[in-house]
């Protein structure tokens, strides 16, 4: 009897000792990755396809999709309306989401590489004790421009997008924080104030911008910079060297009035199917290879030790932009930066932006609808002159 039980006991000791790939491979699990648009290493450009090296290794399966905006994500898991296995928000959106108890705790003894980490971006503002996120991208936000199509003496500042020496060549963020940023940087607004009476300061500002704008965008900058549709845009430093890659007329600045520093950092949200297989793949993105390679393709600062440590990858970066690194790792006390942080109205931005927006849509109504006035105007106006013109002939 004692035989058999000891047996027993083996039996089950080396069962649970399964990696948790065979047991993957075994139950076909799948888990849903929801990120950024061009925010990883997908095999494009000779790059390594890390959630098809994360397969090959484990066993288990990726199913990835994207969004825009912090906006958006948070609105989709709102909803309830879909499932996910590893999120990617930004610092203010996983602060908001730990107080909605919108988030699961990770479990560390599964993300061992998480001692790669730099110390700076351990234990934040926006998760005091690092219980529900790890950083994956670090960065700032600045003004991409042409230099073929802005004079040099204009930049600096982010007035450059309030000049109306370039109007319908300027692009704005289409999301509202960072939006509202730009015009808040600009009046020296607090980007984080609630006093009410200076969001609707940034309000006016961006609606002054208004007709200057060609349109708010987010992934779709790519092709208006690089194709020299528009001039002047916003946008996150890393994503500035993908499109200098496609065009080299185009250049970089951290406006001097101050900008905002972000974190992007990898969450699982809560009652996510697969938390152990979306643990394990967090710390694959941990590691030395991959998290090397994924910075040399999307050009974003890493908050891994382990690359910003790399000679290769230093190397590659210099060959990208001689300003590269200088770029993605700026010296931070050289700049006038701050962090958005979850406002305790989170409803006003929302109420500002849309205001924003239905302001441009009526715009735009008003002048289709004057438009079909007008051609109706014309339309009776021949059609008149064609009747007289027949009545004449008799």
């Amino acid at each position: 009897m004692k035989k058999i039980i000891s047996v027993c006991i083996l039996t089950i000791m080396l069962l649970s000792m399964l990696p948790i790939s065979a047991m993957a491979q075994e139950e076909n699990i799948t888990i849903n990755v929801y990120n950024w648009g061009e925010y990883i290493s997908d095999g494009s450009e000779d790059s390594l396809d890390i959630n098809k090296q994360f397969t090959e290794e484990t066993g288990i399966k990726v199913n990835y999709t994207t969004y825009t905006s912090n906006e958006d994500l948070y609105a989709k898991l709102k909803s309830g309306a879909s499932s996910y296995d590893v999120i990617i928000p930004s610092d203010y959106m996983i602060q908001q989401m730990i107080e909605e108890n919108m988030l699961e705790k990770l479990n560390y003894d599964n993300i061992p590489n998480f001692e790669y980490i730099d110390e700076k971006y351990v234990n934040p503002y926006y998760d005091k004790a690092n219980e529900y996120s790890v950083p994956y991208t670090v960065g700032m936000v600045g003004i991409i421009y042409n230099t073929t199509m802005v004079d040099a003496a204009d930049v600096g500042s982010w007035n450059l997008m309030w000049n109306e020496k370039y109007k319908n060549k300027i692009l704005q963020f289409n999301n509202p924080r960072d939006a509202f940023g730009t015009a808040q940087y600009l009046l020296g607004i607090d980007v984080n104030t609630t006093d009410v009476s200076l969001w609707e300061q940034a309000l006016d500002k961006l609606k002054e911008q208004k007709p200057l704008i060609q349109g708010y965008v987010m992934d779709e900058i790519y092709n208006k910079m690089e194709k020299g549709e528009a001039s002047i845009a916003p946008y996150y430093a890393g994503d500035f060297l993908t499109m200098y890659e496609n065009n080299s007329d185009l250049a970089f600045y951290y406006p001097s009035e101050g900008t905002n520093f972000f974190v992007d950092a990898m969450c699982i949200p809560k009652g996510c199917k697969y938390k152990a297989e979306a643990e394990q793949y967090i710390n694959f993105m941990l590691r030395k290879d991959i998290a090397v390679a994924n910075a040399e393709y999307i050009y974003y600062a890493s908050p891994n030790t382990q690359v910003a440590q790399d000679e290769d990858y230093i190397s590659t970066m210099s060959e990208v932009h001689e300003k590269a690194n200088e770029i993605l790792y700026p010296t931070i006390s050289d700049y006038k930066t701050s962090s958005y942080e979850k406002l305790s109205d989170k409803e006003l931005i929302n109420n500002l932006w849309e205001k924003l927006k239905i302001d441009s849509k009526l715009n735009i109504g008003v002048y289709i609808t004057s438009g079909v006035i007008v051609l109706a105007l014309v339309g009776l106006v021949v059609f008149f002159f064609i009747r007289k013109k027949k009545r004449n002939q008799y």
